[in-house]
């Protein structure tokens, strides 16, 4: 019998991000819905000759009416695909700084990290496909969010101690769905995903279709190609950054100068594309808001060191203050309103 095309474009996509298999764990995340159980079903079919445990996780957000009974269908659901062992853990979403998707991201993250500590698996899988890909870059653009931003998500990350891996980014929604049905898994329709609140639903629903009839087919895929071109290229000035900023943070050590305090000479001599994401790394470090720190603020940073008239501070988020000192830039708490 003939694998079907959709079938065998899941299971390549997972043979390719797992050629080895050196044993021990892989935790697959899986809301339910087609991308993640497609994904579950190949990664189970894919190492069912290997020493690798599959792991089946479900993340409860509690955004929804019956979350609980809907994790307790798909946590079942993975048992009878035959993941070795399946788990779930219902998070809190904390969404007044970021927002309802943002939060729930953060959230899902931590989560899938706690759980892929607790079963000791070095690497967790993630459903995404080229749509979501696409989505993202075109997010990215709409937003002014820079090269970083266009590049989409890459095929691996590390957060903290955690590998996450995303097997399928050259995978449709569309092959996902025909991979469930052929292998006859139910799959869920999340309503988030077609609730108009959210920017990313609009975006799937309303600004995707009209590009794909106004430009031609194949805009998703332009888009997520336009992902592939422009990572290698972000990722090597990243690379660069991280060199420069362990260089910064020697220099500011040999020069027993306060934490969070930085040189000014030392951050001019660096090229601009990398003495921003150096201040960018600095912010962070000092204690900013991933999710809020935005292109304004590290230019407003970078204006401390290049483009100096007096400027008294620079307000980051995170309650954190940038201000200009006897040759230095410093990182460091702001006053609270009752300090005056």
């Amino acid at each position: 019998m003939t694998l079907p095309p959709a079938v065998a474009a899941v299971r390549r996509g997972v043979r390719v991000a797992l050629p080895d298999h050196p044993g021990g764990t892989v935790l697959v995340a899986c809301s339910g819905g087609a991308d993640s159980l497609a994904l579950l079903s190949a990664t189970i079919f894919e190492l069912k000759r290997s020493d690798v445990r599959v792991i089946g996780a479900v993340v409860d957000h509690g955004l929804q009416d019956g979350s609980a009974e809907h994790t307790a269908r798909v946590v079942e659901q993975m048992a009878k695909m035959g993941a070795h062992e399946t788990a779930s853990i219902r998070v809190s979403v904390d969404a007044t700084a970021i927002g309802v998707e943002a939060g729930a991201r953060e959230a899902r993250y931590a989560a899938l990290a706690q759980l892929a500590t607790h079963f000791g698996a070095y690497a967790v899988l993630l459903g995404h496909t080229r749509d979501d890909q696409a989505e993202t870059v075109l997010l990215g653009l709409a937003r002014g969010s820079g090269g970083r931003s266009i590049a989409g998500m890459r095929r691996g990350l590390r957060r903290g101690d955690v590998d996450f891996v995303r097997p399928l980014l050259d995978v449709t929604r569309e092959q996902t769905e025909a991979a469930c049905r052929h292998e006859g898994l139910d799959f869920w329709v999340d309503p988030h995903n077609s609730d108009p609140r959210f920017l990313r639903a609009r975006v799937r629903h309303d600004v995707m279709p009209i590009l794909e009839r106004e430009l031609g087919p194949g805009v998703a895929a332009t888009l997520a190609r336009t992902a592939e071109q422009l990572r290698p290229d972000m990722e090597l000035l990243d690379a660069y950054a991280e060199a420069a900023w362990a260089d910064v943070r020697r220099h500011t050590e040999r020069a027993q100068a306060p934490q969070h305090s930085y040189d000014v000479a030392a951050l001019a001599a660096q090229p601009g594309p990398i003495r921003t994401r150096v201040l960018r790394l600095a912010a962070l470090d000092a204690g900013a808001i991933d999710g809020e720190l935005a292109h304004e603020h590290v230019q407003a940073l970078d204006g401390l060191v290049t483009r100096w008239h007096g400027q008294r501070w620079i307000d980051l988020p995170g309650h954190l203050r940038a201000v200009r000192r006897d040759g230095r830039v410093h990182l460091e708490p702001a006053p609270r309103p009752s300090d005056g």
